[in-house]
C-alpha cells in the first residue's frame, strides 16, 4: 500500500455530507493527488468507512489509462473507538467532470466514448461493474484525455450484493425491477450516459418510482425519443448505437462492452478522417 503520510492542501475539490476530496501535494514525493476523506463519527457512518475499503480494494484491481487509480487507503484512529476518518489516495485528474461540460464536438466526443467503453472493457475483464456510470463521474482532460471515476457502488463478480444502489436517470430497468447489476446493466449506464452527452438531455426513467406508474417496456420506448431526433449532427452509426445500449429488454443490447467499444473506435476514426486532427485537442 502505498502510504499517504503530510501533505499540503492546495484546494478542495468537492464536498459531501460524509466526505471532501482534497487536491494535496505530497511531502513524501512532491506529487499531486486526490485525498478522499471520510468522517466516521458514529456507528451508523461505518457503512462509508466499509465503501471506501471496497473502492481501495476494486482500484488495487484495475490498471488502465482511462481508470483512475487508487493508491493507498489510511485509517485514523479515535482515542478509545474505532476509526473515526478513513483517507483514500487516489490520481489527481486536472479537468471537468462531464455533467459540467457543453456540448462536444462530435468527432471529440465518439473518441471520449471510445475510451470510457475501454476502460469499461478493462473493468469487465477483470471480473468488476461499475454500476453507477454517469457523467458526474467522468472527468474530461486535455484532447480527448477521460477517466472513469468512483469506485464506491462497484460490484466484484461471485460477491455478495447486500443493496443495489445507483443513480435513478441512468439505471438499468432490471437493476431497479430484479437488483441485477451485470455487464449489460453497465452497456445500459454508459447508453444513457452517452445520450446525456450528446444531446444534453436525459432519457426517461427506466425504473418504476415508488409512488407512480409502473415503467414498462412499452411505455419507456414510448416516452424514449431517439437520440439524433433530440440533436441530427450526432452521425447514424452513433445513434443507433445508443438507442441500441438503451434497449429496455437487456437481450436487445449489446452483450460485451468490448463490442460498444469496437463499434466507437471504428466511429470515432471515420469521424477523425473528415476533421482536422487539431479540432480534437480543443
Amino acid at each position: 500500500m502505498d502510504k499517504i503520510g503530510k501533505f499540503q492542501v492546495l484546494q478542495t475539490l468537492g464536498s459531501g455530507a460524509h466526505s471532501s476530496i482534497l487536491h494535496i501535494r505530497r511531502d513524501a514525493d512532491a506529487k499531486e493527488y486526490a485525498l478522499k476523506v471520510v468522517n466516521i463519527e458514529d456507528k451508523d457512518d461505518l457503512k462509508y468507512l466499509e465503501q471506501a475499503k471496497h473502492e481501495y480494494r476494486v482500484g488495487q484491481m484495475l490498471s488502465h489509462p482511462n481508470l483512475v487509480k487508487v493508491h493507498g487507503l489510511e485509517l485514523e484512529s479515535g482515542w478509545f473507538s474505532g476509526p473515526k476518518k478513513a483517507k483514500l489516495l487516489i490520481e489527481y485528474v486536472p479537468g471537468k467532470t462531464m455533467d459540467k461540460l457543453p456540448l462536444l464536438r462530435m468527432a471529440k466526443l465518439l473518441r471520449v466514448c471510445e475510451r470510457i467503453a475501454d476502460g469499461l472493457t478493462h473493468m469487465h475483464r477483470k471480473g468488476v461493474i461499475h454500476a453507477d456510470m454517469k457523467p458526474n463521474n467522468l472527468i474530461l482532460g486535455r484532447g480527448t484525455q477521460v477517466k472513469v471515476l468512483d469506485y464506491g457502488l462497484a460490484w466484484i463478480k461471485g460477491e455478495p450484493k447486500d443493496r443495489v444502489q445507483g443513480t435513478p436517470e441512468y439505471m438499468a430497468p432490471e437493476t431497479g425491477s430484479h437488483k441485477l447489476v451485470n455487464e449489460r446493466t453497465d452497456i445500459y449506464n454508459l447508453g444513457a450516459t452517452m445520450y446525456r452527452l450528446a444531446t444534453l438531455q436525459l432519457p426517461p426513467l427506466a425504473i418504476s418510482p415508488p409512488d407512480g406508474l409502473p415503467v414498462t417496456e412499452k411505455s419507456f420506448h414510448e416516452a424514449l425519443a431517439p437520440s439524433r431526433s433530440k440533436n441530427p449532427m450526432i452521425p447514424e452509426g452513433f445513434g443507433a448505437l445508443i438507442d441500441s445500449c438503451l434497449s429496455f429488454n437487456a437481450n436487445k443490447r449489446p452483450e460485451r462492452m468490448s463490442e460498444v467499444q469496437g463499434v466507437l473506435d471504428q466511429l470515432a476514426d471515420e469521424a477523425a478522417a473528415k476533421i482536422n486532427p487539431a479540432d480534437l485537442e480543443e
